[in-house]
């Protein structure tokens, strides 16, 4: 296969801009979503990011975005396309459905979108800042019966191979994978461009493609149910100690020793 053939497709998801505080629900089902700035996963923006490098050096021919979820992906989408994708697929999803979706259902989007698209690159964020499941490249990898390179510190195309340089416990480790490849991004892959003006404007005349789960055959019953969702413990005050004396007896009294 020539480096020129490869197809690129990116999952891009809409989640809570980073810099705003999350707020649980009154009835700890969720947190609230109405009314709060969303942005793009930072990690798919770095593997949008990777996927236009890799365009750009004309290693690959085309890149398509794809978002699931309710209509406002589209602006997810279009961030991308400003970014420098070719085209944009929404698999819309409404808003009741959307709260109760997880990396599973996801993943059977994105493996029936990669096969109809015929794509032989899937690029995808570790995981996501809301749920941080780092579950959905892994997932989708199996569904498609593909080899993964996740955590990607580095891409590097090489013919019909993809090197994919991976950062672990223990170092660096390099692994060659057989194209097509789905690979997950790590934050050290890339720093993502900005999206300039006169991007944005043209992204608003680029395509958008719309589709349901049903268009591909995919069924959306959850296996997993949410029991409740709470606020992390607010911190106490510490306790400053003169002596190692005072240190025991302190941990005594609250029972750590």
């Amino acid at each position: 296969m020539a480096a020129s053939g490869l197809r690129a497709m990116v999952g891009v998801k809409r989640v809570i801009d980073y810099a705003v505080k999350v707020r649980v629900k009154p009835d700890k089902t969720g947190v609230v979503t109405d009314g709060v700035k969303h942005s793009m996963n930072p990690f798919c923006e770095i593997a949008v990011e990777e996927a236009v490098r890799l365009k750009e050096k004309k290693l690959v021919s085309e890149v398509i975005a794809v978002s699931c979820g309710p209509q406002q992906c589209q602006e997810t989408i279009r961030t991308a396309l400003a970014m420098g994708a070719d085209r944009g697929v929404h698999v819309e999803i409404p808003a009741k459905d959307y709260e109760s979706l997880g990396p599973f259902q996801v993943s059977k989007i994105l493996a029936a979108l990669a096969k109809k698209e015929g794509v032989n690159l899937l690029l995808l964020g570790k995981q996501a800042i809301d749920d941080d499941c780092n579950q959905t490249g892994q997932m989708t990898a199996a569904f498609l019966d593909w080899p993964q390179g996740t955590f990607a510190s580095q891409v590097t195309v090489d013919g019909d191979w993809l090197k994919v340089e991976r950062e672990v416990d223990g170092g660096l480790e390099t692994v060659r994978l057989k194209l097509p490849v789905v690979v997950t991004a790590d934050l050290r892959l890339n720093e993502p461009r900005y999206a300039t003006l006169p991007n944005i404007m043209k992204a608003k005349k680029k395509k958008i493609e719309v589709v349901k789960p049903s268009d591909l055959g995919v069924d959306l019953t959850s296996r997993v149910k949410t029991l409740n969702v709470e606020d992390p413990p607010q911190r106490s005050a510490g306790v400053k100690v003169e002596t190692v004396d005072d240190l025991v007896v302190k941990l005594k009294e609250s029972g750590r020793i």
